[in-house]
């Protein structure tokens, strides 16, 4: 992972509340399994790690993240970050990109083709305008009459 990687997922774990909180009990098979679900869903996870569990919340990170296949992002005080690519999402996003990417490029297209239009009628007028001028001119002698 690489600092940018991981800078952007710091950034978005900021804004996730802790979903798992690991207690007096410390790890068991069953936050590991529960872990693992929730890795699988959500890619990017927040653990608690409350007062009254005496292991050090760095090495616990270690542990599951061994145990679950997953990145540590990070550890601050009691709070441990997860991340585990999901390559089913990852699909996901690559082709909403692409609907995004094609559905931007039609945009364009018809912003052209509208601005194209546009600019003839806006000349046509103009020439009609332009020949109006012409015949009120013709039609006058340019003589005052006093």
């Amino acid at each position: 992972m690489t600092s940018k990687e991981r800078a952007e997922l710091k950034a978005r774990a900021m804004k996730m509340e802790s979903i798992f909180q690991i207690g007096k009990a410390s790890l068991t098979t069953q936050n590991i399994d529960a872990i693992k679900s929730a890795l699988k869903a959500r890619e990017l996870i927040k653990i608690n790690v409350l007062k009254n569990c005496m292991d050090d919340p760095a090495e616990l990170a270690q542990v599951v993240a061994e145990r679950t296949g997953s990145q540590i992002v990070q550890v601050i005080g009691k709070k441990i970050i997860l991340y585990k690519k999901n390559p089913q999402k990852e699909e996901k996003r690559r082709r909403l990109k692409q609907r995004q990417k094609t559905a931007q490029k039609k945009r364009r297209q018809e912003q052209k083709a509208a601005a194209k239009e546009w600019s003839r009628a806006d000349s046509m007028e103009k020439k009609k305008k332009a020949e109006k001028r012409k015949k009120s001119q013709a039609g006058s002698t340019g003589r005052r009459g006093w």
